[in-house]
């Protein structure tokens, strides 16, 4: 616990009788973005992160792979062979450069980041069943310490929670958060955040603010400028990146990683935006108008990237063609297996509460079965959905 935290509180400093009264304002506050490849390629030589030629590659080949499983998801969905998935088309260099700093110890509590799961060790096969509602994939994400929130904002307070605990038992490991601008409009973040600061627990809160929560845009959720300037209210460090440069992304998280292992949270504003839908429910011509997808769709994080990668001499090693060819039969093995899944049973609905079954709910099942056995014709009004 820091210093500040254990000693007496004290009144604060006194001011001289009839001192003028100051307000704290915005404008007292300067935000920087942080950025090391700007959009027309150009960059600083001695800005750019040490990283070798080949983690230079596996950069691209994540992106890649990011885009083209929203990509296949989204097309997946509009055969019916999913209920809805919400794409990251538009936020492969926030996401991907977030996800390259992190260890496999640390936990990864998800808002609207799939690639990272992959890219620790989890399946696409598990992320089709996840997505179409089968409980397996979501036991399979925390084999590798992750798990998806879908209610915005409710793995927050877990956040905290696991930083925690990771305190306590002294883990060589950090809590991270994958949230959206929305998220920070919710109680939750309040409760989760707040802690975090209070403790100055190993979390590290990575918000994708990618212009809406929904159909709600960034700019009327909030009075505040920027949400990178929040966390200074909770206690938090925190700074502001170009969520289209990965390589900014990756030094900024990749640095904040440190700062929260050496005991101060972090919270990282990645300035970024979704191509796609909020999901493929949604229809975003409701609320936002064609030139302003075009205008970030000038940003192309991964076209930004290439040209990188061009100058730097790297491109030459990078068959792009062959590398999305090699996605996309991962992909094709994953949904041919993940259609083989078993059709659901409804007792399903009782064995996955807990890791074990408990009394009362085995005897719910029995019942349940023995209502079944009894009356048959409740079959017809049970939907088993094996594709979701």
């Amino acid at each position: 616990m820091s210093d500040q935290q254990s000693s007496t509180p004290t009144p604060p400093d006194s001011v001289r009788h009839g001192a003028g009264m100051r307000f704290l304002t915005q404008t007292d506050l300067e935000i920087p973005t942080h950025q090391i490849v700007a959009p027309d390629g150009s960059y600083e030589a001695a800005a750019v992160p040490a990283l070798d030629d080949e983690q230079f590659r596996d950069l691209y080949r994540w992106m890649l792979t990011d885009r083209v499983f929203s990509r296949r998801m989204v097309n997946i969905q509009r055969r019916g062979e999913l209920g809805t998935f919400a794409s990251t088309r538009g936020q492969e260099a926030s996401i991907i450069g977030s996800a390259f700093t992190f260890q496999p110890a640390d936990w990864l509590f998800v808002g609207r980041a799939w690639t990272p799961m992959f890219m620790r060790g989890a399946s696409m096969k598990d992320m089709i069943l996840f997505w179409r509602g089968i409980e397996e994939g979501q036991k399979a994400f925390a084999e590798h310490n992750c798990q998806i929130a879908i209610s915005i904002g409710s793995q927050l307070p877990l956040v905290s929670g696991v930083a925690w605990g990771m305190r306590i038992a002294d883990n060589d490991a950090i809590s991270v958060a994958y949230l959206g601008d929305g998220a920070t409009s919710t109680g939750a973040a309040h409760e989760g955040i707040n802690l975090a600061g209070a403790l100055d627990l190993p979390a590290l809160f990575f918000c994708q603010n990618n212009q809406y929560a929904i159909s709600m845009p960034f700019t009327e959720q909030t009075g505040a400028n920027t949400l990178a300037q929040k966390a200074l209210a909770y206690g938090l460090d925190a700074i502001r990146v170009d969520g289209q440069d990965v390589l900014a992304v990756y030094e900024a998280v990749s640095k904040a990683r440190e700062r929260v292992k050496a005991g101060k949270p972090v919270f990282i504003e990645s300035v970024t935006y979704r191509l796609d839908a909020h999901t493929t429910s949604d229809d975003p011509t409701r609320y936002r108008e064609d030139n302003e997808v075009e205008a970030w769709g000038q940003l192309d994080p991964i076209e930004r990237y290439r040209s990188f990668l061009k100058k730097e001499g790297l491109w030459d090693g990078i068959d792009h063609d062959a590398i999305v060819e090699e996605i996309e039969a991962e992909f094709s093995a994953a949904l041919e297996a993940a259609n083989a899944f078993e059709k659901r049973n409804v007792s399903e609905m009782f064995a996955h509460v807990y890791q074990e079954m408990t009394p009362e709910l085995r005897r719910q099942l029995t019942e349940f079965d023995d209502l079944l056995d009894r009356q048959q014709e409740m079959y017809d009004y049970i939907e088993q959905r094996p594709k979701g």
